[in-house]
């Protein structure tokens, strides 16, 4: 069969879901039995998101194969089985950067290299490559219309749908439908609007996602299906709910899928979506709750910690708990002495990051952690960390620090392997993606993960130096998984604690609300034994 193709834009603001949007599309149609693929084109210029601040972009999301990429990537892996690789998020940087080289080479032939049809002829490459072997592919399109950024590639796939047969290929646009309280009344213009910028392109959208804050009624969807010349079974009303693992059900209750199906004459069998209708149960119906205070320096913007986040929440929906994010500015949190947070918490987590900027509020906060028997949980960053604690607090070495935070220390306990410090460009160019690890026999990372061998995926610079691990051997500290190719260390863990463990690696970027990371669970699991203590 050859590859079938759903092109997701978005209108009048960003910010609207269409990753989530894309996302549950998949997961609607991977329940009929189809193979799909989800690509996210990205209009900035830069080549990834690896150099971007978390605070302006959100999460970076890192790939098996070692890409840094769009946190919608996130999204697209959690909702679906979908494992995504570089080929699944360029930019137009990437594009350009290509094309660029190309000419350089003179492989145009002495030709005026322009935006059509060179840039466009490259994102149809890209795209194409990418979607090969699937029966589906979803590629979404970041921005807004309207965007003069966005413009090469809505006429990228505009020239695919011209390019491919009638039935291969349909365009799903997400809009907005406001509520506007001054004359109580949903408001479709900015929808009509949306839908005419595409239209002036030459792309008739096929399906409308309609995001609102309360139902639309008939009437409405006629009239927005009237100015929009789309079918009126094909005006999907995409309402907000407090749980986003409902939906792939909301959508499928729309008949999204359904028309989907139609339009691209895909054979498919009947879908079944129990497992979303559990999950969401779950999610609506906990049995308690449990605080988790997320210290770290990114918290102004939640985005920053996505997978951390869900891989939370996914570990909750496995145990029947809700779970609180509590989120603890580890800079204030020094500079202003205030510890009160820390009650408010039932276990810890020192999620990743660079920089020295609230490095102290952190140590503080793995100190308490550690003296007073709270769970805690290390992810990169976090490892780093709470290595320094154990060696300034615990063994007695007081200018133990990080070359990343003090270049000149004395007692660089984290420091860089010889290659990175060679490292002129700082994108791409850290330990990224799937490493494999050893873990000890019968420690707490191995009896978590049921076994000794795993591989998990890296974002980072900085490793522990291998010329203190007697030192933190012998003062307690035990090492309990390690990357043997490489002699790192991957795992860290404390046998007269609770739980107190901590990683080198992203385990957030393998959980799923199907399948929710062991240590994740497990972390959450022994953060709810500890509010029964404290109660």
């Amino acid at each position: 069969m050859k590859t079938k193709f759903i092109f997701v834009t978005g209108g009048v603001v960003s910010s609207l879901g269409k990753g989530i949007a894309a996302a549950s599309i998949g997961a609607t149609l991977e329940s009929r039995g189809l193979k799909l693929t989800i690509l996210k084109l990205d209009p900035y210029i830069n080549v990834d998101p690896g150099t971007m601040n978390p605070l302006q972009h959100g999460e970076v999301f890192v790939t098996e194969d070692g890409y840094e990429a769009d946190l919608d990537l996130g999204h697209y892996e959690r909702y679906t089985n979908v494992i995504t690789t570089r080929d699944s998020n360029f930019t137009t940087g990437q594009i350009y950067n290509t094309v660029i080289q190309k000419e350089r080479r003179g492989e145009y032939l002495g030709k005026t290299v322009q935006v059509i049809p060179h840039i466009t002829d490259q994102i149809k490459e890209n795209i194409y490559k990418a979607a090969e072997g699937f029966d589906v592919a979803l590629v979404e399109i970041g921005g807004t219309v309207g965007d003069i950024e966005s413009l090469p590639f809505l006429e990228a796939i505009r020239q695919i749908s011209h390019d491919l047969e009638r039935h291969q290929t349909m365009f799903i646009h997400l809009t907005l439908i406001p509520w506007i309280a001054a004359a109580e009344e949903l408001k479709t213009k900015p929808t009509q609007h949306s839908v005419n910028k595409l239209r002036e392109i030459g792309i008739q959208p096929d399906i409308l996602i309609c995001r609102t804050d309360r139902p639309l009624d008939e009437e409405l969807r006629r009239k927005i299906a009237l100015f929009t010349n789309v079918a009126y079974d094909s005006v999907i009303e995409a309402q907000d709910v407090e749980c986003v693992y409902a939906v792939p059900l909301n959508f499928h209750k729309e008949g999204l899928d359904s028309r989907v199906v139609e339009h691209l004459q895909l054979w498919a069998k009947r879908p079944n979506l129990q497992i979303w209708a559990d999950i969401v149960d779950s999610y609506m119906n906990p049995k308690d709750e449990v605080t988790i205070g997320i210290i770290g320096k990114y918290t102004d913007l939640k985005d920053s910690y996505k997978s951390l986040n869900e891989a939370l929440i996914h570990a909750g929906i496995a145990l029947n708990l809700k779970v609180n994010l509590h989120y603890v500015d580890s800079e204030k949190l020094h500079d202003t002495g205030d510890t009160s947070d820390w009650a408010k918490c039932d276990g810890f987590l020192i999620p990743g990051g660079f920089g020295k900027r609230g490095i102290k509020g952190k140590i503080d906060s793995i100190q308490y952690a550690r003296e007073n028997k709270i769970p805690f949980f290390g992810i990169c960053l976090g490892l780093q960390v709470a290595i320094l604690e154990y060696a300034q607090n615990v063994l007695g070495i007081k200018n133990a620090d990080s070359t990343e935070f003090n270049p000149s220390t004395t007692e660089n306990i984290i420091d860089m392997m010889a290659e990175q410090k060679e490292v002129k460009n700082l994108g791409g160019t850290m330990r990224l993606g799937a490493f494999k690890a050893t873990l000890q026999k019968d420690s707490m990372a191995a009896k978590i993960y049921g076994k000794e061998e795993i591989s998990e995926r890296h974002r980072h610079r900085w490793e522990v130096n291998n010329k203190y691990i007697s030192a933190l051997e012998e003062g307690g500290l035990k090492i309990s998984g390690k990357n043997k190719d490489l002699d790192l260390v991957e795992v860290i863990e404390l046998e007269d604690h609770p739980w107190f463990l901590a990683v080198q690696y992203h385990p957030e970027f393998k959980s799923k609300p199907i399948a929710p990371h062991p240590l994740f669970q497990s972390f959450v699991e022994a953060a709810y034994q500890n509010k029964g203590k404290k109660s």
